[in-house]
């Protein structure tokens, strides 16, 4: 069951969970919290004339609560002169200027902005000859007893329960040593290295004796890819095959995680197995289309037995019988089928695109509709996505771009020093190395083309097609800078402009500080400024990406999708030839973008048949946003 928890309003402490957790509404609550702890020993310490001894990791995970501490000292004057850290890892063989390294990690996201002396400062080196590395480690691990041992450690998790880089199957008593990464770690730190291939293949770690060690370990958890393994650490027994289990052994260790991270948990999933809970309407409904996952019959036959033999008494007792809780649910998910999804009368529509293929992959079917629908469709792109495209196609439009001036006598001087700049560019560059201005140029070049073409495909006016390059974006790099004044301002232009009825956004939030949520963030801050101007905003649908979809429950529109509907929204997806057949951040599913989209709408088709609703060949689902911001 899930409590407030008395320490902090916005989180609720998970029972029976083998942890202690507590789980947050939102990502910047739970980096509020972490920010508040580490703050309180900090400032212990300093009030003390002692030094605060703070074990930290990296990666997109705790970015959220590196601000918050520097917000702290920025604006409240909190001192870091006595604070002494240790990171728990470092790639092997890379070295600390690389922009991967966790050294120059570091530097970026914490150790620039605050005040923590160099000598405090302890990185594993990744440099070193193989033959020292025995002997740092150990140095390393008497630094940390020296200091007086940890007082606060900071961990995320890997989706295969890694912790450091202690991966699975790690012994529980082990050191400070050089591992070997496990293939699925390998394949999440891809994009850091702009592909699986240029990721090292060892590290250097902090080990789980000195982990355990310390006097406070906090661990944190963010979006659904980490929903399964928070799982496995709360709920299932100690094993080495998951070493985040190890922490359940700590007698002051907690887990601290968003509501997507936590969305396994039985108290999440299944709150009604746990404790009495209030049956509203949408508790209703998740329990009763569980009961027909559960029971393998369709909601119209469901029987009194079958919600008795799931341990759904109460909700039978007192909002029964079967059929009255049935038809009750069957008419809510009805309702949800909606062909006109933007109504009969033409209206004005925004699709906002994070990346550049966003809108056909994830509602290409839905954009058909809304143009067969005569309302007058948009689509922002709100980056160039420029990151995401191959070294050789650059190489290859620079090469084309050469030969069309040459062909036909324009400027060809100077397209033959860009050809030359760009190969020389890309002939110098180190796996993994950002590229030069002129090749990111051609790179946006190709994305915008072929973003351009897909919106053709199913029917979008071109002068309907807007292209926002949102300066948020404009890294070259991986990680991206918070969203900004001048991001909001953008987006709040094109609206004020368009003055849409509906808006569509992608409502893939779970990494905080992933493109999706981030380009919401700068919508919905648009929109709340809107009105508040002018007392009124359009109406906003959520989507999901090509990965996963709401579960059925969530969902309040499900528009179906014919097999021609789906042909031509392939073949708008098929535009994008730079992300087919082979992207540059595929994730970890080895299928092309466009099948994942045919799967996700398909299998949203299957599960509104299982549940005994009409049976559609595919579905696209929305869900409306509740004006909350992130």
């Amino acid at each position: 069951m899930l409590q407030a928890s008395p320490s902090n309003s916005t989180s609720r402490i998970v029972t029976g969970a083998k942890l202690p957790a507590h789980v947050f509404d939102s990502a910047k609550d739970l980096a509020r919290r972490v920010g508040e702890i580490i703050t309180n020993v900090i400032r212990e310490r300093n009030a003390l004339g002692q030094n605060a001894v703070l074990g930290l990791p990296t990666g997109s995970t705790p970015v959220g609560v590196y601000r918050e501490l520097i917000r702290m000292h920025e604006e409240e004057g909190l001192d870091f002169s006595n604070v002494v850290t240790f990171n728990l890892d470092e790639y092997y063989g890379i070295h600390p200027d690389r922009s991967q390294s966790y050294q120059s990690w570091m530097r970026e996201h914490l150790f620039d902005h605050v005040n923590i002396p160099a000598a405090n400062i302890h990185i594993p080196d990744g440099t070193l000859a193989r033959e020292e590395v025995d002997a740092f480690c150990d140095a390393y691990e008497a630094k940390i007893q020296e200091a007086g041992g940890i007082d606060v450690m900071l961990l995320g998790i890997g989706r295969n329960g890694h912790i450091g880089f202690n991966e699975p199957f790690s012994v529980r008593n082990s050191r400070t040593r050089l591992c070997t990464l496990d293939p699925v770690t390998r394949v999440d730190a891809a994009s850091d290295f702009f592909g699986e291939e240029n990721v090292p293949t060892q590290a250097i770690t902090m080990g789980f004796g000195a982990i355990l060690a310390s006097r406070k370990i906090l661990l944190i958890a963010l979006g659904e890819s980490k929903s399964g393994i928070v799982r496995e650490t709360l709920e299932d027994k100690v094993t080495a095959r998951n070493p985040a289990s190890f922490l359940q052994d700590h007698e002051d260790s907690s887990v601290l995680v968003d509501l997507a991270a936590a969305k396994e948990l039985a108290a999440i999933t299944t709150p009604w197995l746990v404790e009495a809970v209030e049956w509203t309407d949408s508790m209703i409904k998740r329990a009763v289309i569980w009961l027909c996952e559960q029971s393998g019959k369709a909601l119209l036959k469901l029987d009194d037995n079958d919600f008795r033999k799931h341990n759904l008494h109460y909700l039978l007792r007192h909002h029964g019988p079967a059929p009255t809780l049935a038809h009750r649910v069957f008419r809510w998910m009805m309702d949800t089928i909606e062909y006109h999804p933007a109504g009969r009368e033409p209206k004005r529509v925004i699709c906002f695109s994070p990346h550049p293929d966003d809108d056909v992959i994830s509602m290409g079917g839905t954009l058909i509709r809304l143009v067969e629908d005569q309302h007058e469709t948009h689509i922002a792109y709100m980056t160039s996505g420029n990151i995401a495209v191959f070294d050789h196609d650059a190489r290859r439009v620079a090469d084309m771009v050469t030969e069309y001036n040459r062909l036909f006598g324009i400027d060809q001087r100077r397209s033959t020093e860009v050809e030359s700049l760009v190969n020389e560019s890309l002939t110098k560059k180190l796996p993994g190395q950002f590229d030069h201005e002129a090749v990111l140029k051609i790179k946006g070049l190709i994305r915008w083309s072929e973003a351009k073409a897909g919106a053709l495909a199913v029917g979008c006016d071109e002068r309907n097609l807007h292209f926002l390059d949102l300066p948020f974006y404009r890294t070259g790099a991986v990680d991206k800078k918070p969203v900004g004044a001048d991001d909001v301002a953008i987006i709040r232009e094109l609206i004020e402009r368009v003055q849409p009825h509906q808006v569509y956004v992608a409502g893939d939030l779970s990494d905080p500080h992933g493109t999706h949520r981030v380009c919401a963030e700068a919508i919905f801050l648009a929109l709340q400024a809107i009105e508040d101007s002018s007392g009124s905003r359009p109406d906003v649908l959520l989507y999901r990406g090509a990965w996963q979809e709401y579960e059925l429950d969530e969902l309040e529109i499900a528009v179906p999708l014919s097999p021609g509907d789906m042909e031509l929204k392939r073949e708008a997806i098929f535009m994008h030839e730079s992300q087919k057949d082979e992207a540059l951040f595929p994730g970890s599913d080895p299928r092309e973008f466009w099948q994942r989209a045919e799967d996700r709408n398909k299998g949203t088709a299957a599960r509104y048949n299982q549940i005994g609703l009409p049976e559609f060949f595919a579905l696209e689902a929305f869900v409306r946003w509740d004006g909350v911001p992130l």
